[in-house]
């Protein structure tokens, strides 16, 4: 038996020496022997342009606009958005456009009326679903000729229903797969003008928060940490989701837009704001706990933004939800 051994443990050692070459290169296929070759390394899935998170497929593109005063909070969905637009509407309030694609919450809401603004912004997303509830009826020829699939709830009524324990008009919400299965052409996401990165650029300047402030409303972005995103409050008050948690986002874009008077007025006279969001301007960006100073353009309605800082290169967003805030730096009176 140990003569048995020996001859084996001799056995290995040749082929151990047989498999190397005396200069250290590699080994060489022997007669009878598998030469195992390492695996290539797997290609990463591609970045999703709206949150530069991974995404094996691009999916539809929902807007929906979501009502941004104490009365229609918590709002429900948010935190499944991609991106979130802050807008300006009449009286020197905001309202939300929220942008679903890479995922769906069961449920979104309050959803509310639509604005001439959404018109000038939806293009860059080729022909999505707008989800809305109303538009002024002078509005309604603007809304059928625009790029985009309605699935208001006079369009989709099946997609929607009134939250209990919620007063009208603050408590209709709807069902984003319900509205997506109305609109099954809807274009899919595509590249906007975003850029991502694991680590922020040099430069910017450490801000542990920043405020922003319309004519009847104030936002106040206060940076985590712990959880790496800017925690929103709106006038004061922490803005919380119904799903439970604040509201906030690793990206935060306060993009300076010059701000007018529309045609459009409300049922009280108040006009409606027109936010030009084609052309240049100069805005901040927030990620990391830091603020750069950075530059916009957007040639035309169908083209995205790009967002570059003093040197001319893309600033990069941190991976994640991202809220861009139209603002003016000053504010029309309404």
């Amino acid at each position: 038996m140990r003569a048995v051994i020996r001859f084996a443990l001799a056995t290995a050692v040749v082929l151990a020496g047989a498999a190397c070459s005396g200069d250290g290169s590699k080994a060489q296929a022997q007669p009878g022997q598998a030469v195992v070759s390492p695996s290539p390394s797997p290609e990463p899935p591609p970045e999703h342009p709206f949150t530069g998170l991974p995404a094996s497929t691009l999916r539809p593109v929902l807007a929906v606009k979501i009502e941004n005063t104490p009365a229609g909070k918590p709002q429900m969905g948010l935190r499944s958005a991609d991106i979130v637009y802050v807008q300006q509407v009449e009286g020197g309030l905001t309202r939300l456009m929220a942008i679903f694609s890479s995922k769906l919450p069961a449920q979104v809401g309050p959803v509310r009326s639509a604005r001439i603004s959404d018109l000038y912004l939806l293009p860059m997303f080729g022909k999505p679903a707008l989800a809305y509830s109303g538009v002024q009826t002078k509005m309604i020829p603007y809304v059928q000729r625009a790029p985009l699939y309605d699935v208001s709830d006079s369009a989709a009524p099946d997609a929607y229903r009134r939250m209990p324990g919620r007063v009208a008009p603050y408590n209709l919400f709807a069902s984003p797969r319900k509205l997506l299965a109305r609109a099954p052409q809807a274009s899919k996401a595509k590249d906007i003008g975003f850029v991502f990165s694991d680590e922020p650029p040099p430069g910017g300047t450490e801000r542990r928060s920043v405020t922003v402030r319309y004519p009847s409303a104030r936002f106040t972005f206060t940076w985590s940490e712990r959880q790496k995103r800017w925690l929103i409050s709106q006038d004061g008050a922490k803005n919380m989701a119904a799903e439970g948690g604040q509201q906030g986002a690793p990206t935060i874009v306060i993009q300076w837009v010059k701000t007018t008077r529309s045609e459009f007025h409300d049922v009280n006279g108040a006009y409606t704001p027109l936010l030009h969001t084609v052309g240049k301007g100069t805005g901040i960006v927030l990620r990391d706990g830091k603020a750069y100073r950075v530059r916009w353009s957007r040639a035309s309605k169908e083209e995205g933004t790009v967002y570059t800082l003093a040197d001319g290169t893309p600033m990069p967003f941190a991976r994640g939800q991202v809220w861009i805030v139209l603002a003016s730096r000053k504010p029309v009176v309404p």
